[in-house]
Formats: C-alpha cells, sequence, structure tokens
C-alpha cells in the first residue's frame, strides 16, 4: 500500500506526541507549554500542536488561562481525592473484565512489559517507568473491549499522569508490594476477582502517595500565606 494511504495524519500524530509527553511526566505540573517550545520539542508544525493543546484542555490534560498561557495542571487535593474515586470505581472493574477475555499470548505480552518495568526500576529510569506502567495497564484494561469505560480511564490517566511522575521522583516504588505480579499470578489461575484486587491496592499505593504529597503542599502554602 502506498505510505500516503499509511502515515499517520500530523495532527493526530503530534496530539499523540504531546500526550505521551504529558502521561510519562515529562511535563510536569505546573510547567508552562508554549505553541512554539512543543513545534520545537516534537518538530511538529504549529497548526496541529495548536489543535492538539485545544484537544488536550478540553480533555483536562492541560489548563488554559485567562491571559492566554497554558499550563500542565496542578492538582488539589479534592481533585486527587476525586482521581481516586473515579479510578478506583472504574478501573478493577475494566481489569475484571479484560481478565476474563485475555488469551496465553497477551498475558505472556503483558509479563514481558511488566519485565520492562522492573528493569526501568532498577536503572533509576523514572520515565521508562511511566511509560512501561502505563502499558502494563493499558494492555489489561483494552482486552475489556469497553467502548465507555475504556476512554474514561484513558482521561483519568491523563489527569494523574504528572503527579504520578513526581510521586515516583520522590518515593520511588522499590518497597511497594509488588502488585503487577499479583495481577499476573490471578491472571494465570484465571481469577478475575483476584486481578481486579491487585488493581485496586496498585492504584491505591500510588495515588496515595500522590495525596501525600499534594497535602503536604498544601499545608506549606498554607503557612506562607
Amino acid at each position: 500500500m502506498s505510505e500516503i494511504f499509511t502515515k499517520e495524519p500530523a495532527h493526530l500524530r503530534t496530539y499523540r506526541g504531546i500526550r505521551d509527553l504529558i502521561l510519562s511526566g515529562d511535563l510536569v505540573p505546573g510547567e508552562p507549554v508554549t505553541i512554539q517550545g512543543l513545534t520545537d520539542r516534537l518538530n511538529a508544525g504549529m497548526t496541529p500542536v495548536r489543535e492538539a493543546i485545544r484537544r488536550l484542555t478540553s480533555e483536562g490534560a492541560l489548563v488554559f488561562h485567562g491571559n492566554r498561557r497554558v499550563t500542565v495542571p496542578v492538582l488539589s487535593l479534592s481533585e486527587v481525592d476525586e482521581l481516586i474515586f473515579a479510578r478506583l470505581a472504574l478501573e478493577p472493574e475494566l481489569a475484571k473484565r479484560g481478565a476474563e477475555q485475555m488469551s496465553e499470548a497477551e498475558i505472556a505480552a503483558l509479563t514481558l512489559v511488566d519485565n520492562e518495568i522492573d528493569e526501568a526500576m532498577r536503572k533509576g529510569d523514572m520515565r521508562g517507568y511511566m511509560i512501561h506502567n502505563h502499558r502494563f495497564h493499558m494492555l489489561l484494561y483494552r482486552a475489556a473491549h469497553t467502548e465507555v469505560i475504556g476512554p474514561m480511564v484513558d482521561t483519568l490517566w491523563l489527569r494523574s499522569g504528572p503527579a504520578l511522575r513526581v510521586m515516583c521522583t520522590r518515593f520511588g516504588s522499590q518497597n511497594l508490594p509488588d502488585m503487577h505480579q499479583v495481577a499476573i499470578k490471578a491472571l494465570r489461575a484465571g481469577d478475575g476477582d483476584g486481578v481486579a484486587e491487585a488493581i485496586r491496592r496498585d492504584i491505591l499505593q500510588g495515588m496515595e502517595n500522590i495525596r501525600a504529597i499534594v497535602a503536604e503542599s498544601a499545608e506549606e502554602t498554607a503557612e506562607n500565606a
């Protein structure tokens, strides 16, 4: 097939590029986002970057300010609590549905991704950890083949990504129970409820640490006011 029919459109490629910067935490909370900066960073045109910023702002992954500035959101304590509630309500259910439909080959692929996560952690590669951690969850969730819940969860990850990177850089995860391994073991045993519980605990581990960071920051701001 001719390349013209297979090449991804520039606007979609640019959107995915900025989206990956957010999900990986390469764009940190509070960081200003400019069209020129992203154009240079992604080697993209100004029009696709402008369209991508508009789309990501509508998804809540970026924030447009009245003075025409665009930044990565800084989560408030109440927003973190909402994210915890929403993620716990949706993701364990997706995990259970995905577990019920995953083939042996898909479980093997998920295991390889988890190995990449472990390798990134050994190297102290936070960006690699973020990328592979997101990929692990999405491989599991997409096996559920949902048309409504899946896109909702996608948006929740966009909201959480930058703060999760801050948390991982600060706390790491070496001393936390490896809930991905627990999930994989449950998958191999055909235990959908066990997979859901492992993912629930995995979400709580990360989000509770994010909450602690945000709460500490709020206290410091109040003391300095």
